[in-house]
């Protein structure tokens, strides 16, 4: 073999080599989501690509590499674990209902585990009949979307328990919806193997409140926990006195 073939044979043993590797990275251990809707704003914006770690829990049905957890019976329903959800968690998990022909993956933040006790009252959460302390940021006015209506929200830091901070939206403490309140909801306690998901947008998330939302998310149905916003597609129009957020690269949540 002379020098030049040796060469090319060496560059193409390399990419082969760091093709495989990223190959096992995003079958086996993380997975990229694309987020189409704004009910995890401020901490997801419509058109992010997130990085969700697969192992963080374990495997199960939904999060098996190779779609191999769909060829296992149907009877089988749960998962090989070594962790759970925390409160705090970002989590994906498959919503079994179908819409639009199909099951479909969302995206929420966890908020009640099993034995915890969750309750909205007057826009308030309350975890175990204590408040979660939310602290007034500002009121931010932003378009929904390029060309979208303009929405007003109050954000808020919201801590749970164990000090857990992220930013939420409210528009009001008394905000209506279709049939039912966001703002009014439980007491409910959050049975064993599931867990209670709210979205960080309070007022616009279809989530564990709503009548036609996921209810409790059985822990089997967890694809895995996000880890960062790796980089985002979408980008808001730049408009004098609206709120546009930047920085959204590998941005961890």
């Amino acid at each position: 073999m002379d020098r030049a073939a040796g060469e090319a044979l060496e560059i193409v043993r390399f990419f082969g080599g760091v093709i495989a590797v990223w190959l096992v990275l995003v079958t086996f251990i993380f997975a990229a989501f694309h987020i189409p809707s704004g009910s995890m704003k401020p901490s997801l914006e419509v058109g992010d690509r997130v990085l969700v770690s697969k192992w963080a829990y374990g495997y199960s049905r939904h999060s098996l590499p190779l779609g191999i957890g769909y060829l296992l019976p149907s009877s089988w329903n749960g998962r090989i674990a070594w962790a759970d959800p925390q409160r705090g968690d970002v989590v994906v998990f498959r919503d079994e209902r179908q819409r639009d022909g199909r099951p479909r993956n969302l995206i929420k933040r966890v908020i009640g585990i099993a034995g915890d006790t969750i309750e909205v009252r007057d826009g308030r959460l309350y975890i175990n009949g204590e408040a979660a302390p939310r602290v007034l940021e500002e009121v931010r006015t932003f378009r929904d979307g390029r060309n979208g209506p303009l929405r007003t929200v109050t954000a808020y830091s919201q801590v749970l328990p164990g000090d857990i901070e992220f930013d939420i939206y409210e528009v009001s403490d008394n905000h209506p919806a279709p049939g039912w309140s966001p703002d009014d909801y439980g007491p409910v306690t959050v049975l064993p193997g599931t867990v209670f998901v709210m979205g960080d947008n309070r007022d616009a998330s279809n989530d564990s409140r709503a009548p036609d939302g996921p209810g409790l998310v059985p822990l089997a149905n967890v694809v895995g926990r996000a880890e960062t916003v790796m980089f985002t597609m979408a980008s808001c129009r730049r408009e004098a006195d609206l709120y546009c957020p930047t920085g959204r690269v590998w941005r961890g949540l």
